[in-house]
């Protein structure tokens, strides 16, 4: 038990694995590789577009583990393992000191960098020269916030070839409906799809939520009054809601209309300039946003609310890469490739700024370190932080994180974002 915490303690304030084991291969290694490719190929055949989604976002993790391994080695820092996921290992191979390879769980990659700290035991004295803590501050940040960097580079790169391929997208504010369910109250009250819902009981609506809202305030029997746009001309109709029969959401039971809806979008193109300056400044403009995402996304008391139900706002709900993967079905089918494209420059901002947290074990957290030692340092006369007495800390927020992924994945199954 003592071996195993030192383990994963030395591997939290590492950044990485600290085995040395023999490389993975063989039948084994293929069999595990054979089942990810399966995965893959059983998520395009269910689901193109949260497959694109999901292979988009495998290429920004693996951007992001560049952006430390170019940066450490540029900067003299000796590094001795890249992998693509976590956990025991599937597959890998060495070049030279370097091992590569692929792990068996899909929630995150690492580059592992000798010496992060002074907990850190490299085993041979003649490497200290090469450790990250021997380095200078300049050079321990930017290798340490490099993964984070690259983050908004690619943001900045989706964001402009959105821009200059498809347009900026705005939104026109009409619901359009893109399905009509059988045996629903929509079906019989005549609504077809490609209709666009102008209001409810005299209400205008302009997004799903509204609809949603307005129909579920509603018990299961109660008549509504829709009016629909279907070409150049207006109908209006009545529809006997239903209920919903949907075990696997949270709203089993609710008042249901029987359709499936979005909000249509148009792109408009700007001049080179223009687009050049929208990836900037909606970059900053994400980046705020998703500063306030963290925050609430994060807070314990809203994941309780969340839990229990009290609270019903999807926009502060914590999502996994499941729950994300299977909206970004519902984003492609209604927008397209610009939309999964703008959605994923939007994922990029929200980790890339998540992972400055200034607590171990986020990049944020080393980058802390490193500005306290360089704050207490004097001339000639390094000081070296005692990690061990943040060790505490990391692994509550290790805790807290697991925690978080299985509240989410919980909340991706039985509420899922729409």
């Amino acid at each position: 038990m003592t071996n195993t915490y030192e383990k994963i303690r030395g591997e939290v304030v590492a950044g990485g694995a600290l085995d040395q084991e023999e490389t993975a291969g063989g039948p084994k290694a293929a069999l595990g590789l054979l089942a990810i490719l399966a995965l893959l190929v059983a998520l395009l055949i269910a689901s193109p577009w949260a497959f694109v989604f999901v292979v988009g976002l495998l290429i920004s993790i693996f951007l992001h583990e560049c952006g430390h391994y170019i940066t450490a080695r540029k900067s003299g820092m000796k590094v001795t393992q890249f992998f693509m996921g976590m956990g025991p290992k599937v597959w890998s191979f060495r070049r030279g000191e370097i091992e590569y390879g692929v792990r068996a769980l899909p929630v995150g990659a690492f580059v592992r960098i000798v010496g992060m700290n002074n907990l850190d035991d490299i085993g041979d004295d003649e490497d200290e020269s090469r450790t990250y803590r021997s380095k200078s501050y300049p050079r321990k940040l930017i290798t340490i916030t490099a993964g984070s960097i690259m983050h908004m580079i690619i943001a900045v790169v989706l964001l402009f070839t959105v821009y200059a391929a498809w347009g900026k997208s705005e939104s026109s504010h009409k619901v359009t409906i893109g399905a009509v369910v059988d045996n629903g109250g929509a079906k019989a009250a005549g609504v077809q799809p490609n209709d666009i819902l102008v209001s409810v009981d005299g209400q205008v609506v302009s997004s799903s939520e509204q609809v949603g809202q307005l129909i579920q305030a509603h018990q299961p029997g109660d008549h509504v009054t829709l009016v629909v746009q279907r070409g150049t001309a207006q109908q209006t109709l009545t529809a006997a809601l239903g209920s919903n029969p949907d075990t696997t959401g949270g709203h089993f039971g609710t008042a249901y209309l029987g359709i499936q809806s979005g909000v249509k979008y148009a792109f408009v193109h700007q001049s080179f300039v223009e687009t050049v300056t929208s990836s900037f400044t909606d970059l900053g403009s994400q980046a705020w946003q998703s500063v306030g995402g963290v925050v609430k996304v994060m807070n314990p008391v809203n994941i309780y609310e969340h839990l229990t139900g009290a609270n019903t706002d999807q926009t502060t709900q914590p999502v996994t890469l499941y729950g994300v993967s299977r909206f970004s079905s519902t984003v492609g089918s209604a927008i397209g490739f610009a939309g999964i494209l703008s959605m994923l420059a939007g994922v990029n901002v929200f980790v890339g700024l998540l992972n400055l947290v200034p607590l171990l074990p986020f990049d944020g957290g080393h980058a802390a370190v490193a500005t306290y030692e360089r704050i207490r340092s004097r001339k000639g006369k390094r000081y070296t932080a005692d990690v061990g007495k943040m060790v505490p800390v990391a692994m509550a927020v290790m805790t807290f994180l697991v925690f978080v992924l299985f509240a989410g994945l919980y909340l991706d199954i039985t509420n899922p974002i729409r």
